[in-house]
């Protein structure tokens, strides 16, 4: 080592030494020490905050019933961003710039939320979904391009299961984003039936059957009361409109039961109901020339 070298460090040493004897790392010390202490209680005592808030909203969730799947979520995005806000302020408390770190932060935020906007978007209509409820659990629903009974709905898609057994599962941007038709969410539903019989047939005969038809099956509501009426002269039938009122749990089983019923009724007492048919004419046509 060269004796410039040796001065360097001798002097440098020279230097901590006067500066931990002078007292000097003690008068720098206490303000630091200071502040980490404050900066530790902002943190201890804003998470218990912190706490206490996030429970208070959790029992005010469970007082509106809300969906454990989307209350589970939204404390956890309240609780995230109140600790944030917590860590930032004792952060700050240590004299640090937190200005730029927030724009760090924040341009981080618009970038994943670019990313992730569809199922952002999905997000935002499965809260909707659950907090307006247009249909739930166990109703027949037609969404989003599909129909089926309601299985699940979780806050980024749904779950549907069509009648013949097979899993649907829809995002819930386009269940909310478009038509819902919820079959279930009415106690009766309207049945509409409409039967043809020949022009040659007598009409008040035929629609005194259907009506016997009608009152003879219990499933049919008495009010409102069943409506059956000439509704069309088509091109080869007369055509009634059939409109008994049932449950919204009969509505299947009590339309195939009146379709049969009224076609066996008709068949028993000779009317007739016309289907398409085509005449061939054929013209001999003479060769001989």
């Amino acid at each position: 080592m060269s004796e410039e070298s040796t001065a360097n460090a001798a002097s440098m040493g020279e230097k901590v030494i006067g500066f931990f004897q002078s007292g000097q790392w003690l008068e720098a010390l206490i303000p630091f020490a200071t502040s980490l202490v404050i900066a530790f209680a902002i943190f201890i005592i804003g998470f218990f905050v912190v706490g206490k808030i996030i429970s208070v909203i959790s029992k005010m969730m469970d007082m509106r019933k809300m969906d454990e799947a989307l209350q589970g979520f939204l404390l956890a995005i309240i609780a995230t961003l109140l600790k944030a806000v917590v860590i930032l302020i004792a952060v700050e408390q240590l004299g640090m710039d937190t200005t730029s770190l927030l724009a760090i932060l924040g341009a981080a935020g618009l970038a994943i939320g670019l990313a992730l906007k569809d199922s952002l978007s999905n997000f935002a209509a499965g809260v909707m979904l659950i907090m307006f409820k247009p249909f739930k659990i166990g109703d027949f629903v037609e969404a989003g391009g599909a129909a089926g009974i309601v299985e699940k709905i979780t806050v980024f898609n749904s779950i549907f299961r069509s009648g013949d057994n097979k899993e649907i599962i829809i995002p819930n941007g386009h269940i909310y984003g478009g038509t819902i038709v919820n079959y279930s969410a009415k106690p009766t539903r309207r049945i509409d039936l409409v039967m043809g019989i020949g022009y040659g047939d007598d009409m008040k005969k035929a629609r005194e059957i259907m009506l016997e038809v009608i009152n003879n099956d219990e499933r049919v509501l008495k009010n409102p009361e069943p409506v059956v009426a000439v509704h069309e002269l088509a091109d080869s039938s007369v055509n009634f409109v059939v409109r008994p009122w049932v449950k919204t749990g009969d509505y299947w089983p009590t339309y195939w039961a009146l379709t049969e019923n009224i076609k066996d009724a008709f068949d028993k007492n000779g009317i007739s109901i016309p289907f398409p048919q085509q005449d061939v004419h054929m013209h001999a046509v003479n060769t001989s020339d």
